[in-house]
């Protein structure tokens, strides 16, 4: 998919952070953008700084009994949607040890379910219109289970094994491509919005989340990568992008250097100091 230009892009999540970006991004190569999250308000602020046709979609993406009424709404807007962009979701910093087992279900239902949803509710629609583009955005944490994190690293890494095995089944029969995206720290709110161990609300940031890569910069990135249909796009540097590396070239040495640091942030956990 070489030209954005009068491509419909479906973007979840779109209120902030990378969905945002994603959204001015495709909307400056000329897209039209149907913006989707729960925050009505700052989705239409979205929408203004856009300089292409925009629907503001508002929903909450586990209320499973309206989705399909919402895939009615976003094909309806323009005849079709050509790239989907599966954004929206919401992390975790809690030892296991301490998360009531709800906290599991709650993740697991916005970061894996609901995109499996929303996708499958387009899939023959997409193949009817003789192609389409899925964007999934999982994380390093999809390929590497890291600390305070049990409950997002399964979400993401199941994200990551039902786009590979849908990508078997629809590139070549169906022109359906997917492009996972496992991005590092970006700096967002998702560590400010990040659940607890009871699934109330953290309520701030850490340092390498605030001290992580522009939202623009891996917008930028995951374009470039739609447009050369690059299954796997991995925005992240450092040891964060090592640890990819390892949990194929080396698991050995990345289960105890991961033992290593879990311990050492559980123990910074329970004293009270988890940025």
């Amino acid at each position: 998919m070489a030209d954005f230009a009068d491509k419909v892009v479906w973007i979840t999540g779109a209120s902030s952070g990378i969905g945002e970006a994603l959204a001015k991004s495709f909307a400056a190569e000329g897209a039209h953008i149907i913006l989707s999250g729960r925050r009505t308000e700052a989705l239409e602020a979205v929408a203004e700084q856009l300089p292409t046709d925009a629907l503001v979609l508002p929903f909450e993406v586990t209320d499973y009994p309206a989705l399909a009424g919402k895939v009615e709404a976003a094909w309806d807007w323009k005849g079709r949607v050509d790239i989907l962009a599966n954004n929206a979701g919401i992390s975790q910093r809690s030892l296991a040890v301490h998360t009531d087992p709800q906290v599991y279900t709650d993740l697991l239902n916005v970061d894996l379910i609901a995109p499996i949803w929303l996708t499958q509710l387009q899939l023959p629609r997409m193949v009817e219109a003789g192609g389409a583009h899925i964007i999934a955005i999982s994380s390093v944490a999809g390929r590497a289970g890291v600390p305070l994190r049990t409950a997002y690293c399964a979400a993401k890494h199941g994200l990551i094994g039902y786009m590979d095995a849908l990508r078997s089944e629809t590139s070549l029969r169906h022109n359906i491509h997917v492009t996972n995206v496992l991005p590092g720290s970006v700096s967002t709110n998702v560590s400010r919005n990040a659940i607890t161990a009871d699934g109330s609300t953290r309520g701030k940031s850490d340092a390498a989340i605030d001290g992580g890569d522009d939202p623009m910069a891996c917008a930028a990135a995951i374009l470039e990568a739609v447009k050369d249909n690059v299954p796997e796009l991995i925005f992240a540097k450092g040891m964060e992008y090592d640890l990819t590396q390892m949990r194929q070239k080396d698991p050995e040495a990345l289960f105890e250097l991961t033992a290593q640091f879990g311990a050492a942030q559980a123990e910074r956990y329970e004293a009270g100091d988890d940025d």
